[in-house]
C-alpha cells in the first residue's frame, strides 16, 4: 500500500511536468470524455480502448511513470473488479443471448463478460490519466489552476478558493494517508493482529481496529492543518496574491490540440458508428 502512486508528485523535468496545469486539468477532461464514450459492437470498444490505452500509456513514458506504479495504485480496486464482476454476471444485459458457460443450471453470457471487461478496462483508463495529472502536477498549481476555471462563479459569491484547496489538500493527504495505515498495519500486526487469516469476525475486529486509529490520526492531522494555517493568518476570503504565476506556453496550446483531436476523432468514431474491422476487410477483399 505504501508504494500506491496516486496523488504523488514526481518532481522530473518532462514535457508533461512543463505544461500549465491549467492545460493539464482541460486535456483531462477531455481524455475522460474519449474514455466513456461508447461504441456500437464490443470489437469496436476494446478497439478504441485499445488505442487510447497506448496513447496513455505512452503519456505514462513521457511523464517517467513506471507501469508498476499503476499496477499498484490499481491493487487498492481489486475488490470493486471483483463485485463488478459478480454483478456483472448475476445480472447480465438485456441483449444477452451467447452462452459462454454454465455453473450447473446458472448461465454465463459473453455478453456479461465483455460488459465486465469494458468496465475494468474504463478504470483502468481513468486511473491512469489521474496518476499522470497527480505525478506530473504539483498540489498548489493544482489549487491555482482549479481557482482559475471557478473563478467566473465568484461574481454569484461561490467560493471557488475555499473549494479549489480543499481538493488539493484532499489529493496531498491520499499518500499521507496511505502511509499511515501501513505504519498502523505494522503497529498492530507487531501486537499480533492478523489482517489476512483467521475467521471472518477476527477480520472484522482486525479491520476495526486499523480504522479507528486511522480516524484518529486524520482528525488529529486535519486539526493539526487547521491550526497551522490559522497561526499563519490565513484568510480564504481574503485578497490573495501568487508568488508563481502561471504562464499559458506554445506546448500547451499544442498538446490541447493534440488531445481535442484525439477526443474529436473518439466522438466522431462513435456517433458515425464506424467500425474499423469491417473496413479493412471490405478494402481486402
Amino acid at each position: 500500500m505504501n508504494k500506491i502512486a496516486l496523488g504523488r508528485y514526481v518532481p522530473y523535468k518532462t514535457l508533461l511536468h512543463r505544461l500549465d496545469p491549467r492545460s493539464k486539468l482541460l486535456m483531462l477532461v477531455l481524455l475522460m470524455v474519449a474514455v466513456f464514450y461508447s461504441y456500437q459492437t464490443y470489437t469496436m470498444t476494446f478497439l478504441m480502448g485499445g488505442i487510447l490505452l497506448l496513447f496513455i500509456v505512452t503519456l505514462l513514458l513521457i511523464a517517467k511513470i513506471r507501469l508498476r506504479q499503476l499496477f499498484s495504485s490499481l491493487k487498492a480496486l481489486w475488490m470493486m473488479v471483483i463485485i463488478l464482476l459478480f454483478i456483472n454476471v448475476l445480472i447480465p444485459p438485456l441483449n444477452a443471448s451467447n452462452i459462454a458457460f454454465k455453473i450447473g443450471n446458472f448461465a454465463i453470457y459473453y455478453e456479461s463478460i465483455f460488459q465486465s471487461l469494458k468496465i475494468i478496462l474504463r478504470l483502468v483508463l481513468m486511473i491512469a490519466l489521474t496518476l499522470i495529472l497527480t505525478s506530473t502536477t504539483k498540489p498548489l498549481d493544482l489549487t491555482y489552476a482549479l481557482e482559475w476555471y471557478m473563478s467566473p462563479l465568484k461574481i454569484i459569491k461561490f467560493p471557488a478558493h475555499e473549494i479549489a484547496m480543499t481538493v488539493s489538500i484532499a489529493l496531498r493527504f491520499i499518500p499521507t494517508l496511505l502511509d499511515e495505515t501501513m505504519r498502523i498495519m505494522k503497529a498492530q500486526a507487531s501486537r499480533g493482529v492478523d489482517f489476512e487469516r483467521g475467521k471472518l469476525k477476527e477480520k472484522i475486529k482486525a479491520l476495526l481496529s486499523l480504522i479507528v486509529p486511522l480516524f484518529m490520526s486524520a482528525f488529529l492531522r486535519s486539526e493539526e492543518l487547521a491550526n497551522a494555517m490559522e497561526a499563519r493568518g490565513y484568510n480564504p476570503r481574503g485578497k490573495r496574491t501568487k508568488y508563481r504565476q502561471l504562464k499559458w506556453q506554445m506546448s500547451d496550446t499544442f498538446s490541447l490540440v493534440l488531445i481535442t483531436l484525439v477526443t474529436a476523432f473518439v466522438i466522431v468514431t462513435s456517433s458515425l458508428n464506424w467500425n474499423f474491422i469491417e473496413m479493412i476487410q471490405s478494402l481486402i477483399s
